[in-house]
């Protein structure tokens, strides 16, 4: 029996067959909740970017969920964070977004931040649970009354 214990958490090419799969999924359920204006999704090239961290979570070999994060000077974006329905509920969603702030802090970024949306209550617990605050849109955001922007500090090891 596969248990979460097996998840494996590692960087991963978004380009997979496996991994387009899931973002396909990701995408319906995001045009499905939101119109394209209210939509900030990242295409498989500019996941492949060097500035890009792109992970997946796999159960059993399984691609199971993913996530990224966008490197700029001051802190670490997030983005493409997914898990597939028939695996929510067992923490690896909580497990892919500490993989990415753990990464972040190695990089020496002190900030996340990210763009979620209003109709993705699962998704806004989460953030808040792991100590995301809501904030002002950043970045080539603007005000949109479907997102929710947040961020979180994090704690780097002293030099």
């Amino acid at each position: 029996m596969v248990t979460v214990a097996d998840l494996r958490i590692a960087p991963a090419d978004p380009g997979e067959p496996a991994i387009r799969d899931l973002i396909a999924e990701l995408d319906a359920l995001m045009h499905a909740l939101y119109p394209a204006e209210s939509n900030h999704l990242l295409d498989f090239e500019t996941l492949r970017q060097p500035h890009v961290r792109f992970l997946a979570a796999q159960l059993a070999g399984d691609v199971v969920g993913c996530g990224a994060y966008v490197a700029y000077s001051d802190y670490a974006e997030i983005k493409r964070m997914f898990v597939a329905p028939r695996c929510r509920g067992l923490g690896i969603a909580r497990r892919l977004l500490a993989t990415l702030e753990a990464d972040a802090v190695k990089a020496g970024l002190p900030l996340t931040r990210l763009e979620t949306g209003i109709h993705q209550p699962e998704a806004l617990g989460l953030y808040e649970r792991a100590g995301y605050r809501t904030r002002p849109p950043f970045g080539d955001y603007a005000e949109d009354p479907l997102s929710v922007f947040m961020e979180k500090a994090l704690h780097l090891a002293p030099a």
